[in-house]
């Protein structure tokens, strides 16, 4: 006996793909949060580009360079050398005809700082601080502490006996750091509410100094014209015929290579470290957020009634959401066979196994043993159609065998 295929059947429209308006609806939340992300990192690299770029540095023609310093010392005969590494810096100190610039000893780490302490403590050279901030200040001249808050007015009087404040006069530091020392040989001048922004703290040893610069300002090549700037850095940094203009990077590494005991996250700035740990924990928080269910999933009974209908077609739709066309045909032949096994026979325990259930079958309907072997245990369908033409001849087949 043979039966005609039936025709295949038009999936409905709620199994239906997703539309492009829903794919939209779902899709913009994440692509506007990358476009949130991308225009801040766009922003924070032009912020942080510009204003920082040469800044304090002898080579650059920038509002915040220092080259024309560099060019008035050069036109009064002192000639000025750029060093970036620790190792540099501390074989310039050893002259006393050699003046260093230490632009941002912030940037140096602590052991760096003590490193260069002990190097400029017994030279006869002159050591120029620039702005440095606590605790940098107290490692790098001991007894000076630091007071970050600037003062009120930005040009400040010497109001002091230093020769080299004196001849400069009145000078923009106001609006730097602001100092205290225990030391009473130590010149203070330019006092900002009654603390110095700048001083000099003579060596013990030899007839060196170290200069401590509140502000940068004076150096700048934008401010060098404005009220005694440019006279104030030329009185520092002239009054030795060798200068050494160090500028602290990251990447300095000579630390590293003296001690032999730094690592990766050593070279790593600490605000990058503080941003790793903030983020760590966000990351947590949203995993905990994310987690709304602990241990395994508990069974209860719904407070609704949910029709089967519709519970077969969410399946359906997890099923064709990832394109599981293997699981759901397997699905549909498992139920084909729990339901023909009573019909023909057939125990329950082997509704699945071919070799009893396919026999009974055969009998029952005078068909192809082979033919119901590849409906009801054959391979997985290749796309959508050949799913919906496979249920509907499992459909077939039970109603047929159902039929008196």
């Amino acid at each position: 006996m043979t039966t005609e295929a039936p025709a295949p059947v038009t999936p409905s429209p709620t199994a239906a793909a997703p539309t492009a308006r829903q794919g939209w609806t779902r899709s913009r939340g994440v692509l506007l949060a990358l476009v949130l992300i991308l225009a801040a990192a766009v922003a924070l690299a032009a912020l942080r580009s510009g204003d920082q770029h040469g800044r304090l540095d002898p080579r650059s023609a920038d509002p915040q360079g220092s080259r024309a310093v560099a060019a008035l010392l050069a036109d009064r005969g002192v000639d000025t050398r750029v060093v970036t590494t620790l190792g540099q810096a501390r074989a310039a100190t050893g002259r006393d005809d050699t003046t260093l610039l230490v632009a941002v000893p912030d940037l140096l780490t602590d052991d760096q700082q003590s490193r260069l302490r002990t190097a400029t403590a017994a030279s006869g050279g002159r050591t120029v601080l620039v702005a440095p901030g606590a605790p940098s200040v107290g490692r790098l001249a001991p007894g000076v502490t630091a007071d970050p808050a600037p003062g009120f007015d930005t040009v400040l009087a010497p109001d002091c006996a230093l020769p080299d404040a004196r001849r400069a006069g009145a000078a923009e530091l106001g609006d730097g750091v602001r100092y205290s020392t225990t030391g009473r040989a130590a010149d203070a001048c330019y006092p900002s509410d009654g603390l110095p922004t700048l001083l000099r703290i003579p060596h013990t040893a030899q007839n060196g100094d170290t200069v401590v610069l509140g502000a940068p300002d004076v150096l700048f090549d934008d401010r060098l014209d404005q009220q005694g700037n440019a006279s104030l850095a030329l009185q520092l940094l002239g009054s030795r015929p060798h200068l050494v203009w160090y500028l602290p990077s990251l990447a300095d590494d000579s630390a590293a290579a003296d001690s032999g005991q730094r690592d990766f996250f050593d070279l790593l700035p600490s605000a990058w470290l503080q941003a790793t740990l903030q983020l760590f924990l966000a990351a947590v928080l949203a995993a905990l957020w994310r987690a709304r269910r602990f241990g395994p999933l508990v069974y209860e009974r719904l407070p609704v009634v949910i029709r089967a209908s519709e519970t077969a077609e969410g399946r359906a739709r997890l099923y064709r959401k990832v394109n599981a066309r293997d699981r759901a045909a397997a699905a549909l032949r498992s139920t084909a066979r729990t339901r023909l096994a009573p019909l023909v026979g057939v125990p329950a325990a082997q509704a699945h196994t071919p070799e009893t259930l396919l026999p009974a079958l055969s009998a029952r309907l005078q068909r192809d043993g082979q033919a119901l072997h590849d409906l009801l245990f054959g391979p997985p369908p290749g796309d959508d159609a050949a799913l919906v033409s496979l249920a509907d001849r499992l459909d077939a087949l039970e109603s047929e065998v159902r039929r008196p």
